[in-house]
C-alpha cells in the first residue's frame, strides 16, 4: 500500500465520522440549514421583498415565497447579471454557471463562494465514502479522468462564467493534479469529437484507474479507445476500478459498458447540477443516493401528480413517503429560493434518507392519461435487455397519436449495439414491465385504448448525428429519455433504419 492510499483511507474515515453526525439527525439538520439561509439573506433585495425577517417557520416561508422556476426568478437573476450586489444572496456570486435555457435563451445560475465549497466537498466525499466502505484505495495512485466541458471562463460584469464542470476544474486539489487527465490544453478544446480524439491519444498508454462523466459520452470515449488500440478498455487499463457518473441512469448502458470494458467495475452515481450537489451513492451494496442535508440546501417536495394544481402542498423531509414521485424544490446558499429544479425524485429509504432520480417534471408521456415517467421506461428497458441479452447505445420514447386503422401507441426509438435474438420477447418484456409499474398504462392497454408499443430502429450513431444536427453534441448535453410530443421523434426520423 502506498503512502498516498494509506493517507486516503485515514482521510476517508475522518470524513465518514464527520458526516455521521448530520446523517443521524436529518430533521434537525434541515431545520438548522433553513434558519441559517433565511437569516443570512434577510437583508438582500429578495429577502426584503419576501419579508424574510418575519419568517420563523416553514409555513411562513410557504406563505411568503412562491415556487418559481428560472423564468419566474429571472428578473432577480438579471439584476445579478448586471452586476448589482445583495440581490439574491449577500454580495455578488463568485461565478455564473451558464447553461442552455428554454424561452429565455442562456441561463445564468449563480454560484457563490459558499455553494461552490459544498459542490467540491460533495464530489470529494463521494469518493472518500467509497474508500471507507470498500477499503479500496489503490486507485488513487493511478490516473483519473473526468470528461467535461472546457474550463475556459469568460467574464460578465466582473463575475466569471462558464460550464459547471469547467468551473469545478479550477478546484481540483493539488494532490490530485498530477494524477488528472486530460491536459489543460486538451480540456479547453470546444469541439467535442476533436476533444475526445485527443483524450484518447493522451490516455491510451496511461494507467487509468478512475473514469468519470455522463455515460453516453464516456461510451463514445470507450468506443474510440477500442478502435484506436484494438483492445477492451479493461485490458488496456488493467487497474481501471471505478466509474463515476451522473446526469442519466447508468443501467440501460451497463451491458454495453461491460462489453466495452470486458469486465465489471464498481460505479458511483452522483446527483449534481449547476444549482447544487444534492446526493451521491453511498453504498455499493444498496441502490439509491444519500440526500445531502448539510450542504447549504433546504429541500421541499411536491407530489408530481399534484404539481400543476393550485396550492399544491409543499412538504419537508419529515413528511415524505417512500416510493412517491416528488418534484424537488430547493432554497440554497447561492440565492435560489423556492426553486423548481425540474427534477423528480423518489425516496427509497428514510434511514438514511436516500433517493433515486425518477425523471423530469416536464419529461413524461401522458398523451392518453398514462403518466409514464423516465424511471418506468428505463426500468422496462433494463428488464428487456436482461431477458434477451441485447445491448443498446441510446433510446427515447414518444407517443404516436395519429394512426390509420389502428390504435395509437408508444413509439420506442432504439439504437441497438446488439439486437435481441427475439424482438417479440424484447417488446413483450418492456410492455409487461410498464403495465406492472404503471396502473394507468395497464388500464389503457387492457381497455384497448392503446396498443402494444412499437420499436423504430435507429441507425448506428443516429442519436449522435441527431444531437450534432441540433447543436447539442458533447459536454453535458444528453438525449431526452421521453417526451409528450413528437418533436424529438420527428427529428430522429432521418436517422432511422428503413
Amino acid at each position: 500500500m502506498s503512502l498516498k492510499s494509506f493517507a486516503a483511507k485515514i482521510f476517508a474515515k475522518n470524513i465518514a465520522t464527520k458526516n455521521t453526525k448530520w446523517i443521524s439527525k436529518p430533521i434537525e439538520t434541515q431545520e438548522k440549514v433553513f434558519h441559517q439561509l433565511i437569516q443570512k439573506a434577510a437583508n438582500t433585495k429578495f429577502g426584503k421583498d419576501h419579508s424574510f425577517n418575519a419568517i420563523k417557520t416553514h409555513k411562513d416561508f410557504v406563505k411568503n415565497v412562491p415556487v418559481r422556476d428560472y423564468e419566474a426568478l429571472k428578473n432577480y437573476v438579471d439584476e445579478v447579471v448586471e452586476g448589482k450586489s445583495n440581490v439574491l444572496w449577500p454580495g455578488k456570486p463568485a461565478y455564473f454557471a451558464k447553461t442552455s435555457g428554454t424561452t429565455s435563451g442562456a441561463k445564468y445560475i449563480p454560484i457563490t463562494k459558499e455553494s461552490i465549497k459544498y459542490q467540491i466537498e460533495a464530489s470529494r466525499d463521494a469518493i472518500l465514502n467509497y474508500i471507507h466502505e470498500t477499503g479500496e484505495a489503490d486507485f488513487v495512485d493511478g490516473k483519473m479522468i473526468f470528461l467535461q466541458g472546457s474550463p475556459v471562463l469568460q467574464e460578465k460584469n466582473g463575475i466569471k462564467l462558464g460550464r459547471l464542470s469547467g468551473i469545478s476544474a479550477h478546484y481540483v486539489p493539488k494532490y490530485l493534479q498530477r494524477n488528472r487527465l486530460p491536459s489543460w490544453e486538451t480540456n479547453c478544446i470546444e469541439d467535442w469529437e476533436t476533444k475526445v480524439n485527443k483524450i484518447v491519444e493522451e490516455t491510451k498508454d496511461e494507467n487509468m484507474s478512475v473514469i468519470a462523466g455522463i455515460p453516453s459520452w464516456v461510451q463514445m470515449y470507450f468506443e474510440k479507445l477500442q478502435i484506436a488500440t484494438g483492445k477492451n478498455v479493461g485490458d488496456l487499463f488493467k487497474n481501471f476500478q471505478l466509474f463515476i457518473y451522473g446526469g442519466v441512469n447508468y443501467e440501460p448502458y451497463r451491458a454495453k459498458f461491460e462489453n466495452l470494458i470486458g469486465r465489471k467495475v464498481d460505479s458511483i452515481e452522483l446527483f449534481p447540477a449547476s444549482e447544487g450537489f444534492f446526493a451521491y451513492q453511498n453504498s455499493q451494496q444498496e441502490r439509491g443516493m444519500l440526500l445531502l442535508l448539510n450542504s447549504g440546501i433546504f429541500y421541499e417536495f411536491i407530489k408530481a401528480d399534484d404539481f400543476y394544481e393550485d396550492n399544491a402542498e409543499r412538504i419537508t423531509l419529515k413528511d415524505i413517503e417512500i416510493g412517491v414521485n416528488y418534484v424537488m424544490i430547493i432554497s440554497t446558499n447561492a440565492g435560489l429560493w423556492g426553486y423548481n429544479l425540474g427534477d423528480t425524485i423518489q425516496f427509497i429509504s428514510k434511514s438514511p434518507y436516500k433517493v433515486i432520480v425518477s425523471g423530469r417534471i416536464k419529461h413524461f408521456i401522458s398523451a392518453f392519461g398514462e403518466h409514464v415517467i423516465a424511471k418506468e421506461v428505463e426500468e422496462a428497458m433494463q428488464m428487456a435487455i436482461k431477458a434477451t441479452d441485447a445491448r443498446i447505445n441510446e433510446f427515447t420514447v414518444a407517443p404516436q397519436t395519429v394512426t390509420t386503422n389502428e390504435l395509437p401507441y408508444h413509439e420506442w426509438f432504439i439504437e441497438f449495439e446488439k439486437e435481441p435474438e427475439n424482438l417479440d420477447l424484447f417488446i413483450k418484456t418492456i410492455d409487461e414491465s410498464l403495465q406492472k409499474q404503471n396502473s394507468y398504462y395497464f388500464d389503457l392497454i387492457e381497455g384497448k385504448v392503446l396498443q402494444t408499443l412499437k420499436i423504430t430502429k435507429v441507425q448506428k450513431n443516429g442519436f449522435k448525428n441527431y444531437m450534432v444536427s441540433i447543436g447539442k453534441f458533447g459536454g453535458q448535453n444528453k438525449v431526452q429519455r421521453l417526451s409528450n410530443d413528437r418533436k424529438l421523434a420527428d427529428g430522429l426520423k432521418e436517422f432511422t433504419l428503413i
